[in-house]
């Protein structure tokens, strides 16, 4: 094709259109067909009639943003955010909650019936907080000498600039609605060229922001951050270079922690480069529902896979003999460790592995165990569902962030010998087309149990 030709053709893309969302995509983007051809609209809801704008052309369909709502739908909402029309963070805001959870939970049974597993029974939705939930997030950060400022925020949807935004409705307040004091602090620095992000971390009471800085800071500098954190009560540390480099500027002593049970009856610590669950009151209730699905026994032994730094290892401790924790990054194994032995659990053991190619002579692999959490990450747990069978366990439950994955995994799973009992979603991610859910499994009759 001709390089006219080219030009011609994405001019003719970028032409603004009216069309009708037919349908609903898994990840909340409604549906239109121009000329046969599939496009995924963002901003538009079923039943709508709406301007767009192409953005991106693949062969077989097309990606749009919604320009103009000409026709609108009865249950589209005035979005919250100023920012959600550029802004990567969110898709549905512009859907109530009980549809945004309708959507998701549709996406994922279409998925589980395409795939011919039979669920068992429906799990209602867990929810928490809707807005302002986010105790977890990088924020990217970019001095724009065009603006004379400097932006703080997440990307822009499908492009890898940071959205103009002056607030974020979904991270904490303390965090979220500081965003443009945040762009005034980084500003004034000197390195203000050389900061590309912030990670963000908070615990119940308290928050921490790590500034990654690509040169070394003045002395100035140092004494504005360390002002920003004593003026709002924040923990601030830097991040020269890898995560390892990562340091406390103010104060001297920095420490987080939650409670996965919600009764004060736990504290595992954490730092804002850690893994953690982003929503802490969903988080209480995904973890109490898993126990009461596992039923956990006095006697029994639990195989916990995907461990972390323990969010379902320490409170199944609680309740059983022993639970053995496996994963793959020996930082958060020995953390994991540490906070056992902190909160007075010495019924744990931990195996820093990587369960995507896991050898069958690993000792904590030739033993059975009554009952097994998997909590993988998008990628699933593929490798280890096709060894799930030689645990024996009676009863699986399986955290996912991820529905292909989900469905993957278990019909792998259910040919292990076991059942789905029980299938739900998480809204662990409101105002996102995220889905989380949780599925139960359960040996079948004729298993060595």
């Amino acid at each position: 094709m001709s390089a006219r030709r080219r030009r011609s053709r994405r001019a003719r893309q970028s032409e603004p259109r009216e069309v009708t969302i037919e349908s609903m995509s898994h990840e909340g983007r409604g549906i239109a067909y121009v000329n046969g051809k599939t496009v995924f609209v963002f901003g538009a809801l079923l039943g709508e009639k709406v301007l767009i704008q192409v953005q991106q052309s693949k062969r077989n369909f097309d990606q749009a943003t919604t320009l103009e709502v000409l026709e609108a739908s009865p249950r589209r909402i005035e979005p919250r955010c100023e920012a959600f029309k550029n802004c990567g963070g969110c898709s549905l805001q512009h859907l109530p909650g009980d549809d945004q959870l309708a959507l998701k939970q549709q996406s994922l049974l279409d998925m589980i019936e395409h795939a011919r597993i039979d669920i068992g029974q429906l799990i209602p939705a867990l929810r928490a907080d809707s807005w302002g939930y986010r105790k977890k997030a990088r924020l990217g950060v970019k001095y724009v000498p065009a603006k004379g400022r400097v932006l703080v925020g997440f990307r822009e949807r499908n492009t890898p600039f940071i959205a103009d935004m002056l607030r974020c409705e979904v991270l904490i307040p303390r965090v979220g609605h500081r965003l443009q004091e945040l762009s005034q602090l980084i500003g004034q620095l000197e390195a203000r060229a050389q900061i590309p992000q912030i990670e963000v971390a908070a615990d119940e009471s308290q928050v921490q922001l790590v500034f990654r800085h690509l040169q070394p800071l003045c002395e100035r500098d140092l004494g504005l951050l360390s002002e920003f954190a004593r003026r709002h009560d924040f923990l601030v540390q830097l991040q020269p270079g890898g995560p390892a480099t990562v340091h406390n500027l103010y104060p001297e002593q920095q420490s987080l922690g939650f409670d996965p049970l919600g009764d004060g009856s736990l504290r595992i610590g954490f730092g804002a480069l850690d893994f953690v669950q982003v929503n802490s009151g969903l988080n209480r209730k995904m973890v109490a529902q898993a126990l009461d699905f596992l039923d956990l026994q006095a006697q029994d032994r639990v195989l916990d896979l995907f461990c972390g730094l323990g969010n379902f290892t320490l409170p199944m401790a609680r309740k059983c003999a022993r639970v053995t924790g496996v994963e793959v990054d020996s930082a958060m194994v020995e953390r994991a460790r540490e906070s056992a032995l902190a909160n007075g659990i010495d019924n744990t053991e931990y195996h820093a592995v990587d369960l995507t190619c896991a050898e069958a002579g690993y000792a904590w692999m030739q033993q059975k165990y009554d009952k097994i959490l998997l909590d993988p990450p998008r990628s699933g747990a593929q490798e280890m569902a096709g060894l799930i069978g030689k645990f024996d366990a009676s009863r699986i439950v399986y955290v996912s962030c991820q529905p292909s994955s989900l469905v993957r995994d278990a019909a792998i799973i259910c040919d292990q010998g076991y059942r789905m009992t029980h299938l739900g979603i998480m809204d662990m991610f409101p105002q996102t087309a995220h889905v989380e859910s949780m599925a139960v499994f359960q040996q079948k009759t004729g298993g060595s149990r």
